[in-house]
């Protein structure tokens, strides 16, 4: 930290931020700080992919966040894990690929008047990223499949790996037929802009390790570069807002808390937020920037008045329904003996297979709660397995969960300080089933579930509904029940969403630039205008790219003539 004047400092080293520093550190003459709060990913669960068990809950690896009480859970709170470590929340997710529907960012486009967001253009985006297991070899992947993903015949290999998964199940094959038989088709592909259908989702891994993005983006590309700086257990406690001349704003650098002392960095050209949909909006209220009444009310001077920042919280709540089956090996029987864990063990370490290689669901399925429905808007997350809640113990039973989500949820939350200082969390109120639509939405998936398990491909193994519980059926137990055993999928964005010139409640223009303030932008799940229909870890990836894009035509448009 002999050094703290940059060009760029990019806060937060997780999804967004490292493959921001990647790109923006390989123009040389640009110096870039890139700040992590937490540790470096030398913890080995962030690296076996079924260590999400180990991270999630672990001060080394999470912020260890919870969600207010929601009246929506019937007063419950959440555990609300989010990446604290080199890689972020790529270090202690799903794995899960998956880009979203095109109508998502068609969607985007028309909120933000901008077109470089429709599916044609951020279609690039995913692909100048991405690195795909049928491209391994000239000619596994067919005409179509190379338009969405690329062709590494034309030279074009991306830094994010995405393969199959490394292990199958008898009751996972069986609901996937069982779906089929419900009328949801087969797919082997969810990303090509329409994800409907049924089949074992595709992962983040390498050889049968995680693949987090700080060891796509990070290392060794940026680590033996000169203009390229990492600082880690550094946390952004407060931007530097300086008034120019004119009465404008400008961000002119961060306060970053090292463990033992406040340290000052200057960026000379721009500071990007890249903490998260939670930390994000709480670095830029901490700073002045936010909802006027709340800073107030803590005693922050209002700099800049943004309504938008925290507000417009939104997650995918999913909603754990669990069969027990006869005549089926699940994990529940396999992790119950010492036996099945050495067995479990030893096959990792001899092929990198079986559980210990498991993303925490394994197949999926797109689909509609209702026939009404114009697209695809529930999700299942299958696993060959049971607990009452996440980090519980397994069932001794054999079962399986169809866990499913509401993909484009209508309730809206919020994130907001609790204090002026940096070290107490904010408070996290997500306002889950707030509306009716969702609660309807929540009923009738159930009722999916419901179908699924009734057709013949899974009454050999005789499902019987545990939770919620067939005795539940009208549309009203359903949403009560829902609240009872539902909990986040660990995908919240939109805090800072972009929009509009002259919406008041877009904190970001279609650039992800802050308005109102020179010199910052936003650049994470927090920019989302509305939820992407998936799992979102991919879709950031995308936006950092987008924006990555536009940086550095900003950086050379500026650059004097030689």
């Amino acid at each position: 930290m002999s050094d703290t004047t940059f060009d760029t400092i990019i806060v937060g080293a997780g999804t967004a931020g490292s493959l921001l520093a990647n790109r923006l550190s390989a123009e040389r003459s640009q110096r870039v700080l890139l700040l992590e709060a937490g540790r470096k990913d030398d913890y080995h669960w962030i690296h076996v992919p079924v260590g999400y068990l180990y991270c999630i809950g672990n001060p080394r690896t999470d912020w260890l966040y919870q969600t207010e009480p929601d009246a929506g859970l019937n007063g419950r709170r959440l555990r609300y894990p989010r990446g604290k470590t080199l890689g972020g929340c790529s270090s202690i997710n799903g794995m899960i690929y998956m880009r979203g529907q095109a109508r998502d960012y068609d969607g985007w486009a028309e909120q933000v008047g901008d077109e470089a967001w429709r599916w044609e253009n951020v279609l690039q985006a995913f692909r100048r990223h991405e690195d795909h297991w049928r491209l391994d070899q000239p000619g596994q992947a067919d005409e179509a499949f190379a338009r969405l993903h690329g062709n590494r015949r034309t030279g074009s290999s991306g830094e994010w790996r995405v393969e199959r998964q490394r292990l199958r199940w008898d009751i996972l094959d069986a609901f996937a037929q069982a779906a089929q038989q419900a009328g949801i088709p087969a797919t082997d592909d969810f990303n090509g802009g329409d994800n409907e259908g049924v089949g074992y989702f595709e992962v983040n891994q390498k050889n049968g390790w995680r693949w987090n993005t700080a060891k796509a983006f990070l290392r060794p590309t940026c680590y033996g570069r000169p203009n390229f700086e990492l600082w880690t257990h550094a946390q952004a406690t407060r931007l530097l807002l300086a008034r120019q001349e004119d009465g404008s704003l400008r961000c002119t650098g961060v306060q970053v808390w090292t463990g033992s002392e406040m340290v000052t960095a200057h960026a000379t050209r721009e500071v990007i937020l890249s903490a998260g949909a939670i930390n994000s909006p709480q670095l830029l209220q901490l700073s002045g920037i936010g909802p006027g009444a709340l800073l107030k009310r803590h005693g922050i001077e209002v700099l800049h008045e943004l309504r938008g920042v925290g507000a417009n919280l939104q997650d995918h709540l999913q909603i754990r329904a669990v069969y027990k089956v006869q005549g089926a090996p699940t994990l529940n029987q396999l992790a119950s003996t010492l036996y099945g864990k050495a067995r479990i063990g030893l096959e990792y370490a001899l092929r990198r297979t079986g559980p210990m290689s498991m993303a925490p669901s394994q197949l999926g399925a797109f689909t509609r709660s209702s026939a009404d429905r114009p697209h695809p808007n529930i999700q299942f997350h299958v696993q060959p397995l049971s607990l009452d809640a996440f980090g519980e113990p397994l069932h001794r039973f054999p079962a399986f969960t169809a866990s499913v989500c509401n993909l484009n949820p209508s309730s809206r939350g919020s994130v907001t300080i609790r204090s002026p200082r940096f070290e107490d969390a904010p408070a996290i109120a997500p306002n889950y089933l707030s509306t009716d639509e969702d609660r309807q939405v929540a009923a009738d998936s159930l009722r999916v579930v419901r179908r699924i398990a009734a057709q013949p491909a899974l009454a050999r193994y005789q499902p019987e509904e545990y939770k919620p519980g067939p005795q539940y059926q009208s549309d009203e137990e359903l949403a009560r029940l829902a609240g009872d055993i539902a909990t986040t999928i660990f995908h919240p964005v939109g805090t800072a969403r972009m929009g509009r010139d002259g919406d008041p409640m877009a904190v970001l223009d279609a650039q992800m630039r802050v308005r109102g303030v020179a010199g910052l932008r936003v650049v994470d799940a927090s920019a989302m205008p509305t939820i992407t229909s998936g799992n979102t870890n991919s879709p950031t990836l995308m936006m950092a790219e987008m924006a990555a894009q536009w940086i550095r035509q900003g950086a050379k448009a500026a650059a004097p003539a030689a």
